[in-house]
């Protein structure tokens, strides 16, 4: 082990004479002879991992006075300032070697193989909202919708578009409660009923503008619930080795939906009656029936079950789906031990009232983080193609309902595609903050270039100008879809403690929806009175994108869900400890008597 000194989690045998009576989960404070390999452990699966893989055990021996060792609690070794800047990557042997955790081939592990193929079911959270974000940038190109409401443009079209998403913000302080008092599971349901209610009301008889805005309202108010708890279940079910890919993977499904509200839209667009953009428009029930009905499938997040003192089941179902159901597996007993008693710290030192996010530097931090990483998801030019690319290609000359709808719909599987491969398939590999600066550089770039374009066909009418914007639009959300939306939701669950996390994602829907009305009311009046000068607004955000990226992001590629915390709070971190240990063990260790060696097996 190359580290000076820290505290590391170890799994030992405990020994009163020449035979090993017992094993217990305990943490050690240590310190090595050598400081030249003076580096710090990215975390504590990471040291357990050498041990298993090296096949190596930590032993105590009783009754050995010399010792210095003693339990001071569950810790990461101490880092200075400097290393808690810039993007805190760890760079020991054991990253480099990729032994983080102990290496998993997930379809090759019945439970994990298990568990995998059900998350699907808590992805359609994403595709969803996916679809039901981008109806209406569909509907907008049908002649019967337009018919039937009247033809909406300037402020009463930002208003269609935007109460969407002023639902969803006005479910922020709800989705939190739902997650943390009833459980991920019900969360989702009670989301899914209410978004139910809302599609009914768009659709049932004859249907008034305020009732489609009413249902509007209720779909986003119904999806935000759901989504408060859907992708919390991920992060708190998957394996610490595929944390980062499941949950990146949530968001990018965003666009399986938007792909298909496309493709409905262009099948329908060929009717003249209300048929034309009802069927849609009901569509937006079928996939909630499916979670609905899927999610109990699936078992509830261990970290939920062990905040309600039900630690047994928290313990049995890391089991059957990290260890295929073997309850002496090494690792697991540590997860458990890392989850269950960083919960009870949480719980017996923490005020978990919306002020806490206030009350410390490292919740300050985690805010700003979830605040800018809420507002760059929609502020950075993608608002103006999810919401108003009928307006664009009607700028360059684009102006058929058959030609937007084609290319409407290639750009959302491109987008797909995109996403998926970079974002959810190069995280673990890249890290989280590269790949953010890879998507803010980027466009930037293809943006400006877009603008420039957009000024030659506003000014000449050049044809090739215009084909030229629809290529850049279509570069844009390549280089986008290595960090958006894929981290959009990831990033922000996984900064966040449990004690917090149900209400800092909550933070972060409501921050996301609240720019996107933004965008909603803002955009089409920009687009109507400065036309593509508009653009530079997003221009100026990207540049502050790009620069707030590279000094505040934070690296979190590497430590375990519980140990970021260390990342954020550094030794104030409520990440386990001695007082979680029995008394007995606590004083056996605290005496002095134990002397720690290894010994290979």
């Amino acid at each position: 082990m190359r580290c000076m000194g820290g505290k590391a989690i170890f799994l030992i045998h405990i020994r009163t004479s020449s035979e090993v009576e017992h094993a217990h989960t305990v943490v050690y404070s240590f310190r090595l002879e050598s400081s030249a390999d003076n580096q710090h452990l990215p975390s504590r699966f990471s040291f357990l991992s050498s041990l298993i893989l090296d096949q190596k055990f930590i032993s105590i021996q009783m009754g050995q006075p010399e010792t210095e060792a003693a339990v001071t609690g569950i810790s990461r070794p101490q880092r200075e300032e400097k290393d808690m800047h810039a993007d805190n990557e760890t760079q020991t042997h054991l990253d480099e070697l990729g032994l983080g955790y102990p290496e998993v081939t997930w379809y090759k592990h019945a439970g994990l193989r298990r568990l995998y193929l059900m998350m699907p079911i808590l992805f359609l959270g994403s595709t969803i909202n996916g679809y039901d974000g981008s109806l209406l940038n569909g509907l907008q190109t049908m002649v019967p919708w337009q018919d039937y409401f009247g033809h909406p443009s300037g402020s009463t079209l930002g208003l269609f578009t935007a109460i969407q998403n002023i639902g969803s913000v006005g479910a922020l302080f709800f989705s939190s409660y739902c997650a943390d008092l009833f459980g991920r599971r019900i969360g989702v349901e009670i989301g899914l009923v209410i978004l139910f209610v809302g599609t009914i009301i768009q659709v049932a008889g004859n249907v008034t503008r305020g009732m489609y805005i009413g249902g509007r309202f209720l779909v986003g108010f119904g999806s935000n619930i759901s989504q408060g708890s859907a992708p919390l279940l991920i992060i708190e079910l998957a394996h610490p080795q595929h944390r980062g890919t499941v949950t990146t993977m949530y968001n990018t499904l965003w666009y399986l939906g938007s792909i298909i509200a496309a493709w409905t839209v262009f099948g329908t667009i060929q009717y003249t009656t209300d048929a034309a953009w009802k069927i849609p428009v009901a569509l937006q029930a079928l996939m909630p029936v499916i979670q609905f009905v899927g999610i109990w499938l699936l078992p509830e997040s261990p970290r939920w079950l062990c905040s309600k003192n039900r630690e047994d089941e928290a313990f049995d179902i890391l089991v059957k789906y990290h260890a295929n159901g073997d309850r002496n597996d090494r690792f697991v007993q540590a997860e458990f031990a890392e989850i269950e008693q960083t919960i009870r710290l949480e719980k017996q030192n923490s005020n978990n009232d919306w002020a806490v996010f206030l009350r410390t530097r490292g919740n300050r931090k985690r805010l700003l983080l979830i605040a800018l990483t809420s507002f760059f998801s929609q502020c950075s030019g993608n608002g103006l193609v999810s919401y108003y690319l009928h307006d664009i290609l009607q700028s360059v000359g684009i102006t058929t309902s058959h030609d937007q709808s084609v290319i409407n719909g290639g750009l959302q599987i491109w987008s797909f595609l995109v996403a998926v491969g970079f974002s959810a398939l190069l995280v673990d590999k890249f890290g989280r903050k590269k790949l953010f600066m890879i998507a803010g550089v980027g466009m930037l770039v293809t943006f400006s270039i877009w603008t420039g374009c957009s000024a030659v066909y506003a000014q000449t009418g050049n044809k090739g100008a215009g084909g030229a914007v629809i290529a850049m639009i279509f570069l844009f959300y390549g280089v986008a879809g290595f960090a958006w939306p894929g981290l959009t939701v990831a990033y922000c669950a996984e900064i966040l403690p449990y004690n917090i996390r149900a209400k800092g994602l909550a933070i972060g829907f409501g921050l996301t929806a609240s720019a996107s009305v933004f965008n909603q009311y803002v955009n089409p009046i920009g687009l109507k009175h400065l036309e593509w000068k508009f653009y530079f607004v997003y221009i100026a955000i990207l540049v502050i994108e790009c620069l707030c990226i590279w000094f505040l992001f934070v690296e979190t590629k590497g430590p375990s869900l519980e140990e970021i915390a260390r990342l954020f709070d550094g030794d104030e971190a409520m990440v386990g400890g001695l007082e979680t240990m029995d008394e007995e063990e606590r004083m056996a260790v605290k005496s002095g008597k134990a002397a720690v060696h290894e010994e290979v097996a």
